[in-house]
């Protein structure tokens, strides 16, 4: 049995303990002195400081999502690797990285529960090299660079979580080669991008709302100087709703939404290189521009073969209702024939017809 436990410099720690940590307490000195297997519980109100999982097989919970939240104070230091798209210095509310050299750097079995994550310099969370990893109702709402972000990870669980006002996206796989991930039932609004697939395959997306970004979704294959070997491959993006995304992103700006990217806005769902990526039973709406897009379409299938990836190939797009966005709502760039289309409703598309049936009023 678990045994309840405050913080106290000079109690046993154990693999079963829960450790029960109140506002003022330091968050990192329970997950230090818990090591691998412990619960830290965080109890309701604000918690002050930057943490750092380093151990596996921990648990970090709190209250719920709006009643523990974590804020910028004391800095832990940590080995994780440079924050990508972010300079040296910033500092990410909570970091998953290990250096047990058993597993090259890496951690397993990871979770993190129930708390807010807000107004950090780099993400809300980023997680590194973790085999296992499970976030559920983690809000991460005005952290600077990413809300929740995953690299090189695998067995990967995102649910019920939210997303908000980051420069790039509210939840982010990258370089997951090997995802096996759940991304589901989240909310994402006020990013650049809403759910971003960099480079990573073998993810599903399910039951996602995804709004008022510059662009809902976007699975992206693009080689990056230095970085591992992409691919976005065998993914299912299915039963979303992506909607109203109408923000711009994009430019030389270095702190504009999207910064150093191509002007992206008014997109619902993008794959851009992509290969055997099947979008099911999504409902995509009301997305439009608010400024210059290079992709004038809520669902763009294009290719990434001028930024170093390849052209979009044997993807589906099955049973979706695409209406009323602007100015189209589906662009397919590549060869048409190399991918899969049927019944789907979709109002104005190019080609013009991408679909067994028309929206109303388009025929």
């Amino acid at each position: 049995m678990a045994v309840n436990q405050t913080l106290d410099q000079t109690a046993p720690h154990t693999a079963d303990t829960v450790i029960r940590v109140e506002p003022g307490q330091s968050v990192q000195e329970a997950l230090d002195r818990g090591g691998p297997g412990a619960t830290v519980q965080l109890a309701e109100g604000v918690h002050s400081g930057n943490v750092v999982i380093a151990h596996p097989g921990v648990t970090l919970r709190g209250a719920g999502a709006g009643r523990t939240v974590l804020v910028p104070g004391p800095v832990a230091p940590s080995a994780v690797p440079p924050l990508h798209d972010a300079p040296p210095d910033v500092v990410s509310g909570i970091v998953v990285h290990g250096a047990d050299t058993d597993t090259a750097g890496g951690i397993g079995e990871v979770a993190v529960e129930g708390l807010t994550v807000r107004g950090f310099s780099g993400a809300g969370v980023y997680a590194h090299t973790v085999n296992g990893l499970r976030l559920h109702d983690v809000e991460a709402v005005d952290n600077t660079i990413w809300g929740l972000y995953v690299r090189e990870s695998s067995d990967i669980e995102v649910s019920r979580c939210r997303g908000e006002g980051s420069r790039y996206a509210g939840i982010a796989l990258a370089f997951c080669s090997r995802a096996d991930a759940v991304v589901a039932d989240n909310e994402c609004v006020g990013n650049a991008f809403g759910v971003f697939v960099d480079n990573s395959s073998f993810a599903r997306v399910l039951r996602n709302r995804c709004h008022g970004n510059a662009a809902g979704m976007l699975l992206l294959n693009q080689v990056y100087p230095g970085e591992p070997e992409g691919g976005v491959r065998d993914c299912l993006v299915a039963d979303n709703d992506v909607h109203d995304n109408t923000l711009a992103a994009g430019g030389d700006d270095p702190e504009a939404l999207g910064a150093a990217g191509p002007p992206i806005s008014g997109v619902g769902i993008a794959l851009i290189g992509t290969e055997r990526v099947s979008l099911v039973n999504n409902r995509v709406h009301g997305n439009q521009p608010g400024g210059f897009s290079l992709m004038p379409a809520a669902v763009v299938i294009d290719s990434s073969a001028e930024w170093g990836g390849s052209d979009a190939v044997d993807n589906s797009l099955e049973w979706n209702t695409i209406t009323g966005n602007s100015p189209l709502d589906v662009r397919i760039s590549v060869d048409v024939t190399r991918q899969r289309l049927a019944n789907n409703v979709v109002g104005v598309s190019e080609p013009d017809s991408v679909s067994g049936r028309a929206a109303e009023g388009t025929q």
